[in-house]
């Protein structure tokens, strides 16, 4: 990955804070980052097509829990 890919990826994940209006979470942002990396290695290249798979599949805000896994994933 080059460097404008992680700048993709990190711009998908931030939007998915700004549309659910919530703020930055540990547990979150490391299940959202797996899953626009998923994304993008499925070949989604834009943020706004990343951000827009990550607002409808996990929804948000979620509580916090050791629990959340991928399974959160809406297939």
């Amino acid at each position: 990955m080059q460097d404008t890919d992680f700048l993709i990826l990190s711009s998908a994940v931030r939007q998915w804070y700004r549309y659910y209006d919530v703020d930055p979470d540990e547990e979150a942002s490391r299940l959202l980052n797996h899953a626009a990396i998923e994304l993008f290695d499925q070949g989604h290249r834009s943020v706004e097509g990343i951000a827009t798979v990550l607002i409808e599949n996990y929804v948000g805000p979620w509580p916090s829990s050791e629990n959340v896994t991928r399974s959160n994933l809406v297939q």
